[in-house]
């Protein structure tokens, strides 16, 4: 009997493997939705030995590729109304809410309802859309990945220092901060060719347009490192 549990999020997922009593197969680790990392985790998970059943929430669309992923590799995936977790989630007390703790939750209630556990299943035609869909998402995954890897590459040569300011910004709400930055200040020669005060109020008013928090802080210290 191992439990699965999977905290599927826009980009990635959180996965904690679990057996009876508390003992841990696997601590919560992250895996991106591409197919090579997609590919590991089967790989993986179909090695284990025992009764295997993977226990994710329906989180709207995310979810969706993932499901189709590990269904294409004949593993057992049960889909649980996020109503219904939430409700689990309530019986105990949790501090704080993070994807490593919401991934042992999941994979705990796969444990104490192993026998209800349902292994998902579609339509013939709904399952077809879904590989489709799948492998299309996959594929734009992978060259996202590739692309946000070769934009702090090269960031590290016109603007050496901007990632680590700017640490964190790509894991908020699903939006991409840095990239958003990039596009508007792609090199320290567009910031310090305006003086302080108004490279101040151009930032502020760049963070309002695009919804982002208007920190003059923050607009200081970047304007201190150009």
């Amino acid at each position: 009997m191992i439990s699965v549990g999977i905290d599927v999020s826009k980009e990635k997922s959180t996965i904690c493997i679990l057996k009876p009593y508390g003992e841990i197969v696997s601590r919560p680790f992250e895996v991106y939705h591409t197919e090579k990392e997609l590919s590991e985790l089967a790989s993986m998970l179909l090695r284990l030995n025992g009764d295997v059943r993977v226990v994710m929430e329906a989180t709207g669309n995310y979810h969706l590729p993932v499901l189709c992923y590990l269904k294409e590799k004949g593993l057992f995936v049960a889909v649980v109304n996020p109503f219904e977790m939430k409700e689990y989630r309530c019986q105990g007390l949790r501090r704080v809410k993070t994807d490593k703790q919401d991934a042992i939750t999941i994979s705990n209630y796969g444990i104490d309802h192993w026998y209800r556990l349902k292994n998902y299943e579609a339509e013939e035609s709904v399952y077809a859309e879904l590989k489709l869909l799948g492998r299309q998402y996959r594929h734009f995954m992978r060259m996202r990945v590739e692309s946000v890897l070769e934009l702090t590459h090269l960031l590290d040569y016109t603007m050496p220092g901007i990632k680590t300011l700017l640490k964190g910004w790509n894991e908020t709400n699903g939006k991409d901060k840095l990239g958003d930055f990039a596009e508007e200040y792609w090199h320290y020669d567009n910031i310090t060719k305006k003086p302080e005060e108004q490279f101040i109020e151009s930032y502020l008013k760049w963070a309002k347009e695009k919804g982002y928090h208007q920190s003059q802080d923050k607009a200081v210290k970047i304007y201190a490192l150009a």
